[in-house]
């Protein structure tokens, strides 16, 4: 049953591996969106976002609502966009640490060159 359940966990992950799809999904945070809005605000074309509108809704991620000709897209779950968020935390915090280790490396590099020329 665990293993069944780290599958699903994995193939979520892969939906959302794609950076479109993650703009998408905070496009979504502001409500739904008619899917020319959402390509306008991406900068790609609308067949594109439509693929990633359908691979979002295939995997629960947004729903839709019809009205006459036009479908509008919204996030299912909210719970989706905090995952999304702890997620950028964790980047954001290892790219801190990054910076700070290069800083320290530029640094004591900096001082060993200030050594060997005197």
């Amino acid at each position: 049953m665990k293993k069944k359940l780290y599958e699903l966990h994995a193939d979520m992950c892969k939906v959302l591996s794609n950076a479109k799809r993650i703009e998408i999904i905070y496009l979504l945070k502001e409500g739904e969106k008619h899917v020319d809005e959402i390509a306008n605000e991406l900068g790609t074309s609308r067949a594109n976002t439509s693929q990633h509108l359908s691979i979002l809704r295939d995997k629960g991620l947004v729903c839709t609502r019809k009205e006459g000709l036009n479908v509008y897209f919204e996030l299912c779950n909210p719970r989706v966009l905090e995952a999304c968020d702890i997620m950028r935390e964790v980047m954001l915090e290892r790219l801190s640490d990054l910076v700070n280790s290069s800083k320290e490396i530029l640094e004591e590099d900096r001082s060993n060159k200030g050594e060997t020329d005197k």
